[in-house]
């Protein structure tokens, strides 16, 4: 587990929060597996909602010019 925090970098916002992360499932194995760590391998449909969400990303470059725009 991580946890990361987080604030708006909009000064007039002041928002902040604390993230854990969490690794629940294997999406593809290891070419350097670890034995001593034991995650359950995600079914087919985790693995496809997991792909369908990354396509729906926003592409980085495209998000950072955007920002810039504002």
């Amino acid at each position: 587990m991580r946890v990361a925090y987080l604030q708006c970098r909009n000064e007039a916002c002041g928002w902040s929060v604390r993230a854990e992360f969490e690794m629940t499932h294997e999406m593809s194995p290891s070419g350097m597996a670890n034995p001593a760590v034991r995650l359950p391998v995600a079914d087919v449909a985790l693995r496809r909602a997991a792909m369908k969400s990354a396509d729906d990303q926003p592409d980085l470059l495209d998000q950072m010019e955007m920002e810039r725009a504002l």
